[in-house]
């Protein structure tokens, strides 16, 4: 799929060109832009068109912000502030749990009982999760410090951790997963800013990591299927065209040291996956082009604690961004597998299970031996449904200085992607 990079201005150029659409746009709003764009628009939200005319004009108002000008201004110096980060920073989290000890999994049994088994995994994975997300549909994660882990431990609830797990689930077939989708779209609407930015905290500046995440999640509400972020996200390139993370400006917190705007190889990626192949995205697929084929990808990322994380993320883009990066897909496969360790695997639970998916993502699961890693993935299961407590992203090497040295990580956001390869390993053995 590659989506209109300005929905809006498409069907303003298709309403100078043709009246009959333009008076179908006037007369049903909904069915013209769904037809028109391939979108599907939420039930519930409502899309206006005013016409303009020689004695007819609109001036259209943008939302009131969802925070008052005191709550404004105090984020603006939160990261100072003790009392500030006590209000919006979650509860203390407990000490991580000791994974219980893996269950031997026979990887000899027939496919047959090994994808029954993972059905079954995956359904006490998505009870478990079920019983984790919150009553407004927020995903959990817990911050901690990776160089001192006496340091307290926090939950955290961005709207980025639940789009990071809901992208993971999306192509899960089970009803659960759909349930659970479903539940957290509203999460990421209460957590939307005009016209569809997303921040990590209250006291950071709005990032497009969790604006493109989010926005792949939303692209049913009218500010994402309009494109009303599109120009926000093309502003915030360098001069290479690379989109940097931090989207900064005179309102927003000024926390972000210098060496830290920068371009992040999984943002770009995300961004590419939510604008799609076109002209504005080129300069960044050819950056990450670069990177795979000179094999320069390890290290690059502050964010994502290793090299399979950005494959994982870059593999994704190639599924929803259709072409983009499409030729890396034979070179990303030899890569992934160069990243085995001698007993052919890839490292914890949760670098295993995006490598599965990775592989999946470029038709090249086959490469590798399925029942095995099905068979490791069972055995690591906790009698609850979960999986244990990994960092999924955060800074492991330490490289990035003392803000680096937070990871974040949870037992449901392991557990989404754990399902994730559970059920590509699954369908791969079924056919």
């Amino acid at each position: 799929m590659n989506p209109p990079i300005d929905g809006a201005g498409q069907l303003i150029l298709r309403a100078g060109r043709d009246e009959g659409f333009r008076q179908r746009l006037i007369d049903d709003p909904r069915q013209a832009i769904e037809e028109a764009l391939g979108v599907k628009i939420s039930a519930d939200q409502q899309v206006f068109v005013h016409q303009a005319s020689e004695t007819e004009a609109h001036l259209v108002l943008p939302p009131v912000s969802k925070r008052t000008p005191v709550e404004r201004e105090a984020a603006k110096t939160g990261v100072a502030s003790l009392e500030f980060l006590r209000k919006t920073l979650h509860d203390p989290a407990p000490p991580m749990r000791t994974p219980a000890p893996a269950r031997a999994v026979d990887s000899g049994a027939s496919a047959d009982d090994l994808v029954s088994a993972a059905r079954n995994s995956i359904g006490r994975g998505l009870e478990f999760l079920q019983s984790s997300i919150t009553d407004d549909g927020a995903w959990h994660c817990i911050r901690f410090n990776i160089a001192d882990p006496e340091v307290p431990r926090h939950f955290e609830r961005p709207a980025f951790v639940t789009a990071f797990c809901v992208l993971a689930l999306q192509g899960c077939g089970d009803a659960r997963a759909r349930t659970l989708c479903e539940a957290s779209r509203a999460y990421l609407m209460d957590t939307m800013e005009y016209p569809g930015m997303w921040r990590y905290y209250r006291h950071l500046p709005q990032d497009l990591d969790s604006t493109t995440l989010c926005s792949l999640i939303l692209g049913s509400h009218p500010w994402i299927a309009l494109g009303r972020n599109v120009a926000k996200i093309l502003s915030n390139r360098d001069a290479q065209g690379r989109f940097l993370t931090w989207v900064l400006g005179e309102d927003e917190p000024d926390v972000v040291s210098k060496f830290r705007i920068e371009a992040d190889p999984v943002v770009n990626a995300n961004v590419i996956a939510y604008l799609g192949d076109h002209p504005q995205t080129r300069p960044a697929q050819r950056w990450l082009e670069e990177l795979v084929r000179e094999d320069r990808v390890h290290d690059t990322s502050k964010w994502y604690p290793d090299t399979i994380a950005i494959y994982y993320a870059i593999t994704r883009t190639m599924v929803r961004a259709r072409p983009a990066l499409e030729s890396l897909g034979p070179i990303l496969a030899d890569r992934i597998l160069g990243l085995r360790d001698p007993e052919g695997g890839f490292g914890n639970l949760l670098q295993s299970a995006q490598a599965v998916s990775a592989l999946d993502n470029v038709q090249c699961l086959g490469r590798i031996d399925m029942k095995v890693e099905l068979a490791r993935l069972l055995g690591a299961q906790h009698e609850d449904g979960s999986w244990p407590e990994l960092l999924a992203f955060g800074d492991q090497t330490l490289k990035w200085g003392v803000v680096g040295q937070f990871g974040h990580g949870s037992e449901p956001v392991t557990t989404a992607f754990c399902i994730e390869a559970l059920g590509r390993l699954a369908r791969a053995l079924s056919s």
